[in-house]
């Protein structure tokens, strides 16, 4: 270990052991954490990349693989659906295993399925690698909150998360980008070996994956999460961590870290016993019934309504932030042709119903170039980078006022706002500023980030990922019941579907009030938020 001068070291209270969240106080905060942050979003960011990118590959694939809107419905779900598979697994499997040996293999096993699916032809084959790639993902989508919060003290978890958060949204800013300068190509070729013609959206999905390669090569130089090994028993692996972030965060002319152990944290002899169990556990049968009894204490006692919330809260945003944007770029897609056509007013779901196309219209027609879409019109591209710098920006405020104003106000304003215009959107008969209210309503994902940093407070470290896990497959839940409404409806009700999204965050802004101690906030929350004043 490093040491600096001979004599000068950082020394702990009273030269004793220290509790797990004052030690991470005397590692600073620094170039590690930071480090951390943008790992831990760029994770974030691939995340979403496999699961909405999806979204600009649907109108121009259309004619490749002789998509209906309601398959298009089924592709904007199926990842979601591989999440909901695996998220329970990964959950347990993080919580006995580790957040880091989950985390990694996932990202890579994630990329491996993106890059196949790359190389489909048929509806169902793409079907089914799109929903391998969500099973994989699922793995870091939720155990990143775990992983990134237990390397920092309580009064910086949620600035933590809002931070992963900003990277993820200064990262999801490149989609309409890449979008924009891949799938608006106009090359192609074949493969020989498989007889595919690859074509720029192909290659799109692939770029998509890039991101959890990335992450996953960088977790290569970051360990298991500190608190996990705590919990564990491994206490001079957690000293150990803790000198390396001192390390990275102070300069070499600090004192050394004086910091001879950790004091265990407060855990149940039964945990205890059951988390051994299912570290060492290796058939099916038992695996499962440690799976129950991770899982159990979650919707028993007093977690039964903090799990029954988020997992409700969670439903409500992803069904519209992620269901309702999949057909983001096709619906905007449909409003350019009307504009195009010289209509200047009209609503949204009239210009939906407009330019409805049979798919037995693209087999049968000769005249395919006039009904195939190969390339997406450019405002698609614009307003969708406009609501990625929404939500980059956005994180970035939330970051900084969480502590100050609280997590309760935030949530309320966002959803009250954003449902108040998900209803509006039907009314609305300039193609603009629909389109404007359409993009306030998908603004609801700032929600997901303030309800998961609420998830890593009400719950204990043994049952925390599993928790956030739990809740995030009800989430993804979500998205596949809004992929798939909309994919059913939008030809045929349009307006129900705006009506449904929007009057459902509507009643989740009042379910807000009902969190497990919302109001309250700790004290190391209140000394923070008067010391930034």
């Amino acid at each position: 270990m490093e040491t600096v001068g001979k004599t000068e070291t950082k020394k702990s209270p009273s030269g004793r052991p220290v509790q797990l969240d004052e030690a991470f106080q005397m590692t600073k905060f620094g170039l590690y954490n930071l480090f951390l942050i943008a790992v831990s979003g760029t994770v974030l960011a691939a995340v979403l990349l496999e699961t909405l990118g999806i979204s600009y590959v649907l109108p121009v694939a259309e004619c490749d693989l002789l998509l209906s809107t309601r398959e298009k419905g089924v592709l904007s779900a199926v990842s979601f659906a591989g999440i909901i598979c695996s998220s329970h697994l990964w959950g347990f499997l993080a919580d006995t295993r580790g957040r880091r040996a989950v985390i990694m293999p996932t990202l890579f096993l994630a990329f491996a399925s993106t890059a196949l699916s790359s190389l489909t032809t048929s509806f169902w084959l793409l079907t089914s690698t799109r929903f391998l790639a969500g099973f994989f993902i699922s793995g870091p989508s939720a155990t990143i909150y775990a992983y990134l919060g237990e390397f920092h003290a309580k009064r910086n978890i949620s600035r933590a998360i809002m931070g992963a958060s900003f990277v993820f949204g200064l990262g999801s800013i490149l989609l309409p980008l890449i979008a924009w300068s891949i799938i608006n190509q106009e090359w192609e070729f074949t493969v020989p070996l498989v007889d595919v013609v690859y074509r720029p959206w192909r290659l799109f999905l692939v770029v998509c994956g890039l991101p959890g390669l990335v992450s996953g090569l960088a977790l290569l130089r970051l360990p298991e999460s500190p608190k996990y090994l705590l919990a564990r028993g491994r206490d001079q692996e957690t000293v150990a961590i803790l000198h390396r972030m001192y390390r990275w965060n102070v300069s070499r002319q600090a004192p050394a870290l004086d910091l001879p152990a950790i004091l265990p944290e407060t855990e149940a002899q039964q945990t205890k016993e059951r988390r051994e169990q299912a570290a060492n556990t290796k058939c099916v049968v038992g695996l499962l019934a440690q799976m129950w009894h991770q899982t159990a204490p979650l919707f028993m006692g007093t977690y039964l309504r903090r799990t029954a919330i988020l997992c409700v809260l969670q439903f409500g945003i992803y069904l519209t932030s992620s269901g309702m944007y999949m057909f983001f770029p096709d619906i905007l897609n449909r409003v350019a042709e009307q504009q195009a056509r010289g209509i200047e007013r009209i609503t949204v779901c009239n210009a939906v119903y407009a330019t409805r196309v049979d798919v037995h219209d693209l087999v049968n027609n000769s005249a395919e170039p006039a009904l195939c879409n190969r390339k997406l019109d450019i405002s698609a591209y614009q307003h969708s980078f406009v609501l990625e710098a929404i939500y980059a920006t956005g994180f970035a405020v939330i970051g900084l006022i969480i502590n100050a104003v609280g997590r309760l106000p935030i949530l309320v304003f966002i959803f009250g706002l954003c449902g108040t215009c998900g209803v509006l959107i039907v009314y609305i008969e300039l193609p603009l500023l629909a389109i404007w209210f359409y993009l306030i309503l998908l603004t609801c994902g700032f929600c997901i980030s303030v309800v998961n940093a609420c998830a890593v407070d009400l719950f204990p470290t043994n049952l925390r990922a599993m928790a956030v896990c739990i809740s995030l497959m009800f989430g993804r839940l979500g998205s596949i019941v809004g992929s798939n409404l909309v994919g059913f409806l939008l030809d045929t009700h349009c307006e129900l579907t705006f009506w449904i999204s929007g009057l459902l965050l509507v009643a989740c802004a009042l379910l807000s009030f009902f969190i497990p101690n919302i109001y309250k906030r700790s004290a190391s929350e209140n000394r923070l938020s008067v010391s930034s004043r």
